[in-house]
């Protein structure tokens, strides 16, 4: 049995870790669209050339060719995916719901990620990450054991990334309101959504995701 689960928080909500955790536990497959982009564009397919080609003029990728590399992935099956970054508009969860008509799936729930705005300008405004493994630090709730070196590999290459700071992060938070809270509303009126507490402790909410999936999984995550 297969699940079809959507994914959906402000930037920060840990929607990425989470993911992570479905990657290594269930053995699913993320798939990002910046990702599949950059792979499309490079691959030398007739839609890789419409990539490159709008890419290099500098415009938005459409809706329609992002949908269309989406087919591409679903049609090559595994034990399931995780979509990242879609859909972010209601244009996009409408043609998302029709993809996944067209390939005999269902989308069977929507977890969101609830967050408190103010608790989680402290979350982002205070992690870091190791350029070497990619481990993540915070300030306040996980600093290394030794200051400036990573706990994992010892790598002194810590970064923050530049817009993990309040002014980046408040632009972000008011474009996704703007844009993909929407589907908050969407979603339920289909009766699909159901909130988790995307501040509680990070096994928590992997705890409360479980709850919603069966043994093998086919999650879908928005950004």
């Amino acid at each position: 049995m297969t699940i079809n689960i959507i994914l959906l928080g402000p930037p920060g909500a840990g929607k990425g870790t989470q993911a992570r955790k479905l990657v290594e536990e269930r053995g699913l497959v993320q798939l990002s669209t910046g990702d599949m982009l950059r792979a499309a564009r490079s691959s030398g397919t007739e839609m890789g050339k419409r990539v490159a080609e709008v890419m290099d003029r500098g415009q938005l990728v459409t809706d329609e060719i992002v949908i269309g590399l989406i087919r591409e992935k679903l049609s090559e099956g595994g034990n399931g995916f995780i979509f990242d970054g879609f859909p972010r508009t209601l244009a996009q969860a409408d043609a998302l719901g029709q993809l996944l008509d067209e390939t005999g799936m269902v989308l069977d729930a929507v977890v969101e990620m609830q967050v408190d705005d103010q608790a989680l300008v402290r979350r982002i405004t205070g992690r870091y990450t190791c350029g070497n493994c990619g481990e993540v630090y915070h300030d306040d709730t996980k600093p290394t054991a030794k200051p400036g070196v990573c706990d994992v590999c010892g790598s002194t290459d810590l970064k923050r990334r530049a817009d993990d700071n309040e002014d980046s992060l408040r632009t972000r938070l008011l474009e996704y309101y703007k844009k993909t809270s929407p589907l908050i509303g969407y979603y339920y009126a289909k009766g699909k959504l159901s909130p988790v507490d995307g501040l509680a402790d990070m096994d928590q909410v992997s705890g409360q995701i479980a709850a919603v999936l069966p043994v093998s999984s086919e999650i879908i995550t928005s950004t």
